[in-house]
């Protein structure tokens, strides 16, 4: 079959189909570099907060101060130094107080105001933003053991660098535990609730929880009930990590019995808005 021609006898040819370019946004970040990001965003909201700064870092220098150079708490420091004895506990307080204080009124506030339930629609999705999260914690963390020991070292405690992974154990664990706390709170109560309650809950805990003080040295029945809560198990964690070099079993199973109970409780109760 011939092909078409116009009037005046030349070909003409056949009209072709053209397909336009369909634009599209910019492809999203790799999911490593997505949560790096939410992670380095979660540090900085931190350590620029006046409060939490003074929550996570100033109170426990002040504590381990206090602890050290008064004597208006009688420790029995089973023939350790005194700042050898309580440094463990005063590291023990920094990690509750940014695993849980910190991160559940943080993380209260940012459910109030929308923040969780916006970014759990963006590319860093649910799990990237809790990623985030427990990066931003174990970061600040860093710098609080980095200040802490400082301090401590100024105030003469010389810690045997062969404990260092026995204390990088204590402290995840720890960490794990508070921040499972910190969720099931923050996903839970409402936000003015959730300050009051996270401070009380670290103001109890520190005072008759077994975190400063080792268990064995508080009053009355506390002496039995804090050994099997969260604060009491990281307090023991750390000074066995510090002091003899390993973590007792029972502490790793406390903290590990908390973690899977809080994080169960957190995953089925937490509310994103």
């Amino acid at each position: 079959m011939s092909a078409p021609t116009s009037v005046d006898g030349a070909s003409r040819a056949e009209p072709t189909s053209r397909v336009e370019p369909v634009e599209t946004g910019p492809a999203a970040a790799p999911v490593v570099r997505r949560i790096a990001a939410q992670a380095s965003f979660e540090t900085r909201a931190i350590l620029r907060n006046g409060e939490q700064l003074l929550v996570t870092i100033v109170l426990p220098v002040l504590v381990l101060f206090a602890l050290v150079r008064t004597s208006f708490i009688d420790l029995d420091t089973h023939g350790f130094s005194r700042v050898d004895f309580v440094t463990p506990g005063v590291l023990a307080l920094a990690v509750m107080s940014t695993a849980f204080t910190s991160q559940a009124i943080a993380t209260a506030f940012d459910r109030r105001n929308g923040v969780l339930r916006l970014m759990a629609t963006t590319p860093l999705g649910r799990s990237g933003l809790l990623a985030g999260k427990v990066l931003g914690v174990l970061a600040v963390e860093v710098v609080q053991v980095v200040v802490i020991c400082g301090v401590a070292v100024a105030l003469g405690w010389r810690p045997e660098l062969g404990a260092l992974p026995a204390v990088v154990g204590a402290v995840l664990l720890g960490t794990a535990a508070f921040t499972a706390l910190a969720l099931l709170l923050a996903g839970t109560l409402r936000a003015e609730g959730v300050l009051a309650v996270a401070n009380l809950v670290l103001v109890l805990l520190t005072v008759g929880g077994g975190v400063l003080l080792p268990a064995e040295q508080l009053a009355g029945p506390l002496a039995h009930v804090a050994v099997l809560l969260p604060s009491g198990a990281l307090g023991e964690a750390m000074r066995g990590a510090l002091l003899y070099g390993s973590v007792p079993p029972f502490s790793v199973v406390v903290l590990l019995a908390w973690t899977a109970a809080l994080g169960a409780g957190a995953a089925r109760l937490f509310r994103w808005h």
